[in-house]
C-alpha cells in the first residue's frame, strides 16, 4: 500500500517540476523578438513611416498582431506590446483597471518614444481601449482603425446570461492558473503540438468540461498564425499568470463598458471600422454609427471573416491601415 500512496504523492511534484524546468526551457528556446521596456515587451519594426500602434483583445498578445505587423513592416513604424501578465509582459503591479490600461498604454507609447500623432488600431476589447485612449489622449492619435470592436451594450448592463457566461469565465480560468501550475496545461499543450489529439482532449474536458469548447475554438484561432509563432504563444498560456489576468480582465467587463466615455474628440478624427461577416447586426450598426459620426471615418464588413479580422483576413486589415494614413 505505501509504494501505491508514495507514487500518487510523487505526481503533483512531478507536474510542478514539469512545468518549472518547462518555463526555463521556453525562455531559452523563444526568448522575447522584442525588447522589454520596463517589464513591457514592445516589439517595434522601426523605421521612418508613418507610426502605427496596434493593441490586442481581451486576452491576445502582440502575437496576434504578427500577420498584419508583418505586412505594413517597410511601409509603416508598426508598435505592439503585451499588456501587463500577458505574452511576455511581466505580472501586473496593480489591479486591471481602466484607468491603469491606459496609463499603461501610454507609458508605452512615451518609453517607445513613438512620433505622435499615430494611428491606434486595437482589436475587440483592444478597439474599446483605443477609444478611451484616444478620447483621454486626444492630441496624441490621428486616426482609430477599429478591427471587430467590442460594444458596450454588449456587456453592461448585464443580463443573467451574460452574468453567467462571465462567471463560468471566471471559474474556467481560476481552474486553468491551478492547472498551469501543476503542469497539466503544459503537458496538454506539448501533446498537441507533437501532433497527438485524443489525451490533449480528454486533459481539456477533464478539466473544463463544457469550456473544452472554447480551448478547442481558441487553438483553432491559434493555428491561424504563422506555425514559428505557435511555440511561443503556447508557452504563454502554460503559465499561470496569464489564466490570471484573463480572469481578471472578465471580472471587470462589466466595469469597463460602464465607464464614461468623452466622444467629443472622436468626432474630430477619422475612425474607420471593419466588421465581422459573423458580428450580430446590433453590434454592426453600432460600429457603423461610429464611422459615420467621425470626421472622415469609414465602415466595411469584412466577407467570410470572423471575429479575428486580422487572422482571417490580414490583408484586409493592412490595406485598411494604409489608407487610413494615406487620406490623412
Amino acid at each position: 500500500m505505501w509504494p501505491w500512496l508514495a507514487a500518487l504523492a510523487a505526481i503533483p511534484l512531478a507536474g510542478r517540476l514539469y512545468q518549472v524546468w518547462g518555463e526555463r526551457r521556453d525562455l531559452r528556446r523563444w526568448p522575447p523578438p522584442g525588447r522589454m521596456l520596463d517589464g513591457f515587451h514592445v516589439l517595434d519594426t522601426g523605421g521612418t513611416g508613418p507610426p502605427v500602434v496596434l493593441e490586442a483583445g481581451i486576452a491576445a498578445s502582440s502575437a496576434s498582431w504578427k500577420l498584419v505587423q508583418d505586412g505594413l513592416a517597410g511601409q509603416c513604424r508598426v508598435v505592439s506590446y503585451d499588456r501587463r501578465g500577458l505574452g511576455y509582459s511581466e505580472p501586473a503591479r496593480a489591479p486591471r483597471t481602466l484607468e491603469n490600461l491606459l496609463a499603461e498604454l501610454d507609458f508605452v507609447v512615451e518609453a517607445a518614444r513613438i512620433e505622435k500623432p499615430f494611428l491606434l488600431a486595437g482589436h475587440s476589447f483592444g478597439g474599446l481601449l483605443a477609444r478611451h485612449y484616444a478620447a483621454r489622449f486626444s492630441g496624441k492619435v490621428r486616426a482609430l482603425v477599429l478591427l471587430d470592436p467590442l460594444e458596450p451594450f454588449e456587456w453592461s448592463p448585464l443580463s443573467d446570461v451574460r452574468s453567467r457566461m462571465l462567471g463560468r469565465g471566471v471559474m474556467l480560468s481560476r481552474r486553468g492558473a491551478s492547472l498551469a501550475r501543476w503542469g497539466v496545461v503544459r503537458l496538454g499543450l506539448d501533446l498537441l503540438l507533437l501532433g497527438s489529439r485524443r489525451l490533449p482532449t480528454m486533459l481539456a474536458v477533464a478539466a473544463s468540461g463544457k469550456g473544452s469548447e472554447v480551448t478547442k475554438r481558441l487553438a483553432g484561432e491559434i493555428q491561424k498564425l504563422p506555425p514559428e509563432v505557435w511555440p511561443r504563444v503556447k508557452s504563454h498560456w502554460c503559465l499561470p499568470r496569464s489564466f490570471l489576468t484573463m480572469a481578471e480582465y472578465l471580472e471587470r467587463l462589466p466595469e469597463y463598458c460602464a465607464a464614461p466615455l468623452v466622444e467629443a474628440p472622436l468626432r474630430r478624427i477619422p475612425v474607420h471600422v471593419l466588421s465581422a461577416e459573423t458580428t450580430p447586426p446590433a453590434v454592426v450598426e453600432a460600429h457603423r454609427r461610429w464611422s459615420q459620426q467621425s470626421a472622415g471615418g469609414t465602415h466595411q464588413v469584412i466577407p467570410g471573416a470572423g471575429h479575428w479580422l486580422q487572422l482571417d483576413a490580414p490583408g484586409v486589415v493592412s490595406e485598411s491601415i494604409r489608407q487610413a494614413w494615406m487620406k490623412l
